[in-house]
Order: structure tokens, then C-alpha cells, then sequence
């Protein structure tokens, strides 16, 4: 293969290729090479990763393990058919349900992305149940899928509604900021409101044409949203109540990322079924799957399980997939990121005092967004719901600009750096982001 300049890449790249969720030919900084929390473009220029790319290179760049875990099973086989048993794919199975508590979860079926582990998963509940709608919250994101696309909440789903998919319901989660509650305080009215609120269209929609609550175990892409004290634990009832199945969407906030492998493992809950992808592999090849508790499994004993993909337990990922779990483990991962928020929330709650236009800063391990406002007092948010403005695109040009690279949508600003990062790297990026919000408060404020 040719060796590209920088230049050659970036145009080639505007004229060729359908860049997601932009208009085609947008400018993209051609990135030559990544290691550990860094990449850097093709005039040597370095960037701090600090939103694990799309919050899935949890272990950073080019961990050693997981490449060289898939440089051994490439030289041996790359990739075999669904119906045959490989070692990566059984493997990978079996610690999948150990790490989520073996006592409950017994199978896992593999897709090759978040998007698909939510679709197979609305499948699964739909055959087990045998009734047609999905509840899914307003502040969600599940995946640009058909299916996916329509249990999303947020306006990204609106292409995929023309024409649509049929028996998805939403119902709106709380947002503990943004609906005046005050966290610590209010939480258990704040819940008592949203369980009365989810019962009622429940009833109204008919609970026994309910197959599943599709929930995003904390919100992640709309603005790690952490919902208040019984939240969770109020939604698992409800289904135990009326034979609906739960299913947490653990794509973003899965393997370590809130301090625990699973984030509903922070709540005292067990969902039916567990969907995944991301971290699985921290992105080094595509993977995604469900996890599956004992009803579920055992239905698909007698029946057969009507979903089927090429590349399911695809070996090279699989591969992958077991380095990175055993990464996880052995180097206490999760023991590290609870060490690491104290280090994260304390700067981010430094910006809430600081800044005019920082209204709320949420964290949990190292998964955490700020909440960008114009009006601190009255919780007014810098750009409405749906608005296409340019502020936080222009908020994370000037971060890109200095070294810092994340993402935000509407009202937040992410800041998800690998789970590996360090006490140094951390002190020495996230004055970055003091200085951008200066500049905020300045341009917008």
C-alpha cells in the first residue's frame, strides 16, 4: 500500500467518503498514528484523547495485549462461521457471564456493534414475551440502526422515522438538572414523580403489550445523565410487576468505565438482558453482543432464536475481546478509575464554581459531561433542545485547537478519557478546558 501524504488523506477522504451524522465533503484532521491516551495528525501535531475516542478506547491506544492477541489468532484463523465453536468465541462467553454474576446470566449472543446488540436484544424480548412494544426513554441513544434509530430518544432518530418501525414508545427519564431537582436532596421526590409518570403510560399504552424497557444504564452520549437515588431500582420493579422484560444498554458506559464492568452494577438491580460493544474491544476490531439471564436463555432452548448475523462471535474480535477483559481484571481497572474521579470530579466541580457558563458538572468514574449554559441561575441552556447551533461545535474546535480533543451535543461537553489515564496526564490536559470555558464565558456568557 502507498504511503499518503496528510493532505492526500484529507482530500480523499472530503471527496470519497459519507462521514457520519455530517454533510458529505466535511473537512476531517487526518490522524496518522495513536498510542495509549494520544494521537497525533500527519504534521506530528499530538492530541489528548479525552473522550476515548466515541467513549470505546477504554484501555487507550495500541494496547500490547489486545494487539498482540489479535496478531496470534490472525496467524492462525482469522474468522469463522457462526455455527462453529471457536476458542476466542467461547471463551470470551464464558467470562462475559462470569463478570456480569453467573448466578443470573447464563449466554451471550454476538453482534459487531452497540446499534445491532440493541436491535437483537428488542428481538429477543418481543419472541420471550410475545408482545410488540419497547419503552424507551426521550433522553436515550441506542444506535443508527432501524430499530435501534426508533428506540432512540433524542433527534437523531427523526430520519428513521419516515416511514418507521412499528410498537416503539417513549417516555420521558428524569434529568435531575434540567428539571430543577437538586441532586442529594430532591432525589426521592424527583423519583417518586418520573416511576408515577412511567406507570401511568404503561397502563395507558397496555402493560401487557409490553415486551421490554430498553434503558441506557446511565445515559451517556445525551449528557451522562445519572439519574436520582431508586431511579433504577423503581423501573426494575415496575417490570417485575407487570412481566416486562429490562434491558440495559450498556454500550457506552460498560467495562470500567463508571468504576464497576457493568454501570447497572452501580444499582441495585439485575436486568433481564445486557447489551454491549465498545469497551469489549476498546474499538481494536468491531464487537457488540447481549447478554442474556436464565428465563431468556432457557426460552431459546426450546425455541429457536430467529436472529443471525455473518460475522457473530467473529474470531478476530473475539479475540480481542478476551485480551481486553482480561486487561480489565489483572490490572485492576476499576480500582484505577474510582481513583481517578476523585482526581476528575474535583476539577469538574471547580468549573461549576468558575465559570458563568457551567450549570452542572455529573460524574461518575471517568464518565462525565458539564452542562453548558447562558443563564446559570435560572438553568436557561445554551442551545435548546434540537437546535443545530454552532456554539459547542466552535467550544470543541477551540479544545481540538490546544491539544484536547472530546465531543458535546447541544448543552454538554464530555470528558471521558481512557480508563488508563493518570494522575499527571489528567493535571496536565484538563487546564485545557479551564481555559476554553474562560473563553466561553467571554464569547457566549
Amino acid at each position: 500500500m502507498s504511503k499518503l501524504s496528510g493532505e492526500e488523506v484529507k482530500t480523499i477522504h472530503q471527496q470519497y467518503v459519507m462521514q457520519s451524522w455530517s454533510k458529505s465533503g466535511s473537512p476531517a484532521i487526518p490522524v496518522e498514528r495513536a498510542e495509549g491516551i494520544y494521537f497525533w495528525d500527519y504534521d506530528g501535531k499530538k492530541y489528548a484523547d479525552m473522550s476515548s475516542l466515541l467513549v470505546c478506547s477504554n484501555l487507550g491506544h495500541q494496547n500490547k495485549e489486545i494487539v498482540n492477541a489479535i496478531k496470534e489468532q490472525a496467524d492462525k484463523m482469522c474468522f469463522m462461521a457462526p455455527a462453529y465453536a471457536t476458542e476466542p468465541k467461547s471463551l470470551l462467553a464464558k467470562k462475559l457471564c462470569e463478570i456480569a454474576g453467573e448466578d443470573t446470566y447464563k449466554r451471550v449472543f454476538f453482534t459487531n456493534g452497540g446499534a445491532e446488540s440493541n436491535e437483537n436484544a428488542i428481538k429477543m424480548a418481543r419472541m420471550v414475551t410475545g408482545r410488540s412494544k419497547i419503552f424507551s426513554c426521550y433522553r436515550s441513544y441506542h444506535g443508527a440502526t432501524l430499530g435501534a434509530s426508533n428506540a432512540s430518544g433524542d433527534w437523531r432518530r427523526f430520519a428513521a422515522e419516515i416511514g418507521g418501525a412499528n410498537g416503539f414508545v417513549k417516555f420521558m427519564n428524569p434529568h435531575m438538572y434540567q428539571d430543577g431537582y437538586t441532586r442529594g436532596i430532591d432525589d426521592k421526590e424527583c423519583t417518586e414523580k418520573y416511576l408515577a409518570d412511567l406507570e401511568r403510560q404503561l397502563h395507558y399504552e397496555g402493560t401487557e403489550n409490553v415486551a421490554a424497557i430498553l434503558m441506557e444504564s446511565i445515559v451517556g452520549a445525551n449528557g451522562v445523565i445519572i439519574p436520582p437515588d431508586g431511579y433504577m431500582e423503581g423501573v426494575r420493579a415496575l417490570c417485575d410487576k407487570y412481566g416486562i422484560l429490562m434491558i440495559c444498554d450498556e454500550v457506552m458506559a460498560g467495562f470500567g468505565r463508571t468504576g464497576k464492568m457493568f454501570c447497572w452494577q452501580n444499582f441495585d438491580i439485575k436486568p433481564d438482558m445486557i447489551t454491549f460493544a465498545k469497551g469489549v474491544t476498546c474499538g481494536y476490531v468491531q464487537l457488540g453482543g447481549v447478554i442474556v439471564n436464565e428465563r431468556v436463555a432457557k426460552y431459546f432452548e426450546e425455541i429457536i432464536l430467529q436472529c443471525g448475523l455473518t460475522y457473530s462471535g467473529h474470531t478476530l474480535a473475539c479475540a480481542a475481546g478476551v485480551a481486553a477483559v482480561d486487561y480489565y481484571k489483572e490490572h485492576n481497572i476499576c480500582a484505577h478509575v474510582k481513583e481517578m474521579e476523585k482526581v476528575l470530579s474535583a476539577f469538574l466541580n471547580k468549573m461549576v464554581e468558575k465559570h458563568k457558563c457551567i450549570g452542572e458538572a455529573r460524574c461518575i468514574g471517568l464518565f462525565a459531561a458539564l452542562e453548558v449554559v447562558k443563564d446559570k441561575e435560572k438553568r436557561i441552556p445554551m442551545v435548546e433542545y434540537g437546535e443545530h447551533s454552532p456554539i459547542i461545535p466552535s467550544i470543541m474546535a477551540e479544545l481540538k485547537k490546544r491539544g484536547f480533543s472530546t465531543f458535546g451535543r447541544e448543552n454538554n461537553i464530555n470528558v471521558c478519557p481512557p480508563l488508563i489515564i493518570t494522575e499527571e496526564e489528567l493535571n496536565e490536559y484538563l487546564p485545557i478546558l479551564d481555559e476554553v470555558l474562560t473563553w466561553v464565558d467571554e464569547t457566549y456568557c
